[in-house]
């Protein structure tokens, strides 16, 4: 039976010595609550870093936490005291966080950093292999373990791969500025789906991939390493009926087993007749805008003096990262925020902000979202924020009001909440002055329909419609009929062409015998190209056609003083071996008159575009376009042309990067059809990766070999991956050795 492995930063218990004695705890953080049932079930683990260093322990003990961490079916990473430092306080958080979380001003990219972040990762990942059996499903999540899907995808391909990010994902103008970049979004890569909180999230992933990386992206698919990544979004739940029941138990607690905290607010509510609450919690992180809530609640009290004395707010800080820099500034920012206004506003009988920096118990939690009349979830920058659905989830009495930042995931599903730019105070004290006024019937409607769609989707539903879609994600293949060239048909193809008395080769030029370049002029032949084409042509029953949309002049200077057989313009011009050029069909060129200006226009108004003039065609280039300009330029020069072509026997053909104006009656596959025709081979081979050298392989006999490169749809006979591959193909067919 399969089993499904979650894999995250830290495990989902809380271990620690007290007097030489272990004691385990599970963590009931929102990841550990979400993925319990997910865990619980069959043979599942989860792998993480248990929480103490390596070098903290002794041998007895590192054998007594593996003992504690099995029975709650975990298995630790082991990670060293300088690991942390590097991969987690290093990279994941003076690089990833911050950047992700749009501060760039807080960002450091650090290479010894970096080094340690692989490193931590293939350490993760050499666990999780030592525990998955073929088939198994990974679960992978956050921003720390961002290169380990590929990790484990490239030892063990038959693996079922999920990435969770759990924080914003940032535009691909700020993600460009990482140096590591192109790794990054590799190791994302690796997972059969990749799933974010919001749909904008996973845009601007999208978008990193196509820009950063060049690569096809139908809508959320992602064609890469000759697999189908699919990309969605999964906003996540809270375990709604924990926090719901807590606040229906509050309720009927008796006086004498209330907290102390709640005593407190019980005495304030009874001696300030009307006074309202205004809740805020979070941790100490600069992400959350807490100096920012601080100076729009002061704002609110002095544009709004008439709720001086009658609301006050309740911050609930809790400690995070209290060694790092920044942090600690917050922290000390926070400080002299909450003392100054206390001391300018205060009366004897009043304190504006009532203020606590440190954890709380779940009871006590329970007791501040229940005896607050607002709650101010205002983040500057937030992944998801499940501190507004919590409060939502203990209104019990029907009454409350959520003021949340529109720049939390959470706003994106909240729409019943009052949505705040948390940098406009202004907007955020008229918010509060709503929420303080908004009558009962209003407050009550908007927490039924909040109320309906939390409890609905949960942090349940949310792990399991992952689960579903990944399952789905993985059934995903390729659209082709074409078989992967094996090297066992490699070698039948050779025997054959050894056997075989005449032979042609047709040979796509771009592509397939030359990389692509940004220009397409730097694609000149190499060395190594002409000394294994002039090898294979020494043999006298073999042909060597190139056929390729170049133009005549073009391949004339690269093959002209070669012995090859050279067809140009798709098809256009054809020089036989020993012969002069000729043209396949009488053409014209005078249309191009009125097209050129047409495609110079957009060449002008999209930057990194060119037109390349051949005798019978006109290409427009767009390799070095940004992704989204050249997708919307391709379409819109698709439509202005349409009505230009009908009437002139033109077409046009939609390559690789590049859009190709030409006679509609000249294409490869006539091409093809001609040489075969003219001579009768008993071995052809034909390979080419583009839409145009579709023509060549359906007009070839079933007997040709066709091949594509790259694994898309095509109707040839076979593929390989990837144009790198083309020249040792030629070498194993025909037993030339490299020289």
């Amino acid at each position: 039976m399969n089993k499904t492995i979650i894999v995250s930063n830290r495990l989902p218990v809380d271990l620690k010595y007290i007097e030489d004695k272990l004691i385990a705890k599970s963590s009931t953080g929102g990841l550990a609550t979400g993925m319990k049932s997910v865990h619980s079930e069959g043979n599942g683990i989860w792998v993480g870093w248990s929480g103490m260093a390596e070098e903290d322990m002794n041998e007895n003990q590192k054998l007594e936490v593996d003992r504690a961490l099995a029975n709650e079916k975990c298995v630790q990473v082991p990670l060293t005291n300088a690991d942390i430092d590097n991969y987690y306080y290093g990279f994941s958080n003076t690089a990833l966080w911050p950047l992700f979380h749009y501060f760039q001003a807080y960002t450091e990219f650090e290479l010894d950093h970096w080094k340690s972040y692989v490193e931590v990762n293939q350490k993760f990942a050499d666990v999780v292999l030592q525990q998955v059996n073929d088939g198994d499903t990974v679960w992978v999540h956050d921003y720390q373990l961002l290169l380990l899907p590929q990790m484990l995808r490239e030892k063990n391909p038959t693996l079922t791969i999920g990435f969770f990010l759990h924080i914003p994902y940032p535009s691909y103008e700020l993600f460009r500025t990482c140096p590591w970049r192109d790794e990054l979004l590799h190791g994302m890569l690796g997972a059969d789906l990749v799933g974010f909180h919001t749909y904008g999230y996973a845009r601007h992933f999208i978008s990193s991939v196509s820009r950063v990386k060049g690569i096809e992206v139908n809508f959320n698919e992602i064609s890469y390493d000759n697999r189908i990544i699919k990309v969605d979004s999964f906003p996540m739940g809270i375990d709604y009926d924990r926090y719901h029941n807590a606040a229906l138990e509050h309720k009927k607690r008796p006086e004498e087993s209330k907290s102390e905290l709640m005593k407190s607010i019980d005495f304030h509510n009874k001696s300030n007749d009307g006074s309202k609450l205004i809740l805020s919690i979070d941790r100490m992180d600069y992400t959350k805008g807490i100096p920012n809530r601080v100076k729009s609640f002061e704002y609110f009290l002095n544009k709004y003096p008439e709720y001086k004395g009658k609301v006050r707010l309740v911050m609930l800080a809790v400690p995070s990262r209290e060694n790092v820099a920044q942090y600690q500034l917050l922290k000390r920012e926070t400080d002299e925020l909450v003392g100054r206004i206390n001391g300018d506003l205060s009366t004897i009988s009043w304190t504006p902000i009532w203020y606590f920096y440190r954890s709380l118990p779940f009871d006590e939690l329970i007791d501040l979202y229940v005896a607050s009349d607002v709650a101010m979830v205002t983040p500057v920058r937030d992944g998801m924020n499940l501190v507004a659905k919590e409060y939502i989830a203990t209104r019990t009495n029907e009454n409350g009001v959520l003021i949340l930042s529109e720049m939390a995931g959470a706003a994106k599903e909240m729409h019943e909440a009052l949505i705040v730019n948390p940098n406009n105070f202004d907007q955020i004290a008229d918010s509060i002055k709503e929420a303080l006024e908004m009558p009962a019937e209003e407050q009550k409607t908007r927490l039924e329909a909040l109320q309906k769609r939390i409890s609905r989707y949960d942090v349940e539903r949310w792990a399991g419609e992952f689960l579903k879609s990944l399952k789905a994600a993985k059934d995903v293949v390729p659209v082709q009929v074409a078989q992967k060239l094996t090297p066992l048909k490699v070698s039948e193809i050779a025997d054959h062409y050894k056997l075989a008395t005449k032979k042609l080769f047709l040979l796509d030029y771009d592509g397939t015998l030359a990389g692509f370049k940004n220009n397409p002029s730097d694609a000149i032949p190499t060395q190594e190209l002409y000394d294994l084409l002039d090898k294979i042509n020494e043999d006298e029953t073999t042909e060597i056609a190139i056929i390729s949309g170049r133009d005549r002049k073009t391949l004339e200077g690269w093959f002209g003083h070669k012995n090859y057989t050279l067809v140009t313009d798709h098809g256009a011009w054809l020089r036989k071996v020993g012969a002069e050029w000729g043209m396949l069909d009488q053409m014209k060129s005078s249309w191009k008159e009125n097209i050129r200006p047409v495609i110079e226009s957009f060449t002008d108004s999209t930057p990194g575009s060119l037109i390349e003039e051949k005798e019978y065609s006109l290409a427009w280039h767009y390799r070095k376009v940004d992704a989204d300009m050249a997708a919307l330029r391709t379409m819109e020069l698709k439509h202005v042309l349409k009505s230009l072509l009908i009437n002139n026997a033109l077409s046009v053909l939609d390559g690789n990067k590049v859009l190709e104006v030409k006679n509609s009656n000249v294409n490869k596959g006539r091409a093809a059809t001609r040489l075969t025709n003219e001579t009768e081979y008993d071995f052809i081979f034909a390979i080419g990766d583009d839409w145009t050298d579709e023509f060549m392989f359906e007009e070839l006999p079933e007997s040709a070999y066709t091949v594509k490169v790259g694994n898309v749809k095509t109707v040839a006979s076979y593929f390989i991956n990837y144009s790198t591959e083309v020249l040792d193909l030629l070498r194993d067919i025909t037993k030339v050795q490299r020289q």
